[in-house]
């Protein structure tokens, strides 16, 4: 199967563009899953965190937005965010 192209773009700068398998994002009407082949759709996005999994059954990289909007088209998956930073487990 194909992956989910991810475009994850800050003020700043691209700070993502890479193949992965599903990302669930924070949405502001709920939190929802996107993998390849979704339907399209646009949301804006509440403050939260991004999960990305970079393949099937992996533990996900946690990246916290502080808003921004989320667009799923036939090209892929690409969010558009306020602010980013990486989330640290300890």
């Amino acid at each position: 199967m194909a992956g989910l192209h991810l475009e994850l773009v800050s003020p700043e700068r691209l700070v993502r563009s890479a193949e992965v398998h599903m990302v669930v994002v924070p949405g502001t009407e709920g939190d929802f899953g996107v993998l390849a082949g979704h339907a399209p759709l646009m949301s804006s996005i509440r403050p939260g965190e991004i999960a990305i999994y970079a393949t099937a059954g992996a533990q996900p990289e946690l990246i916290r937005i502080e808003g921004g909007f989320a667009e799923v088209s036939a090209k892929g998956l690409t969010i558009l965010a306020e602010k980013l930073e990486p989330v640290t487990v300890q």
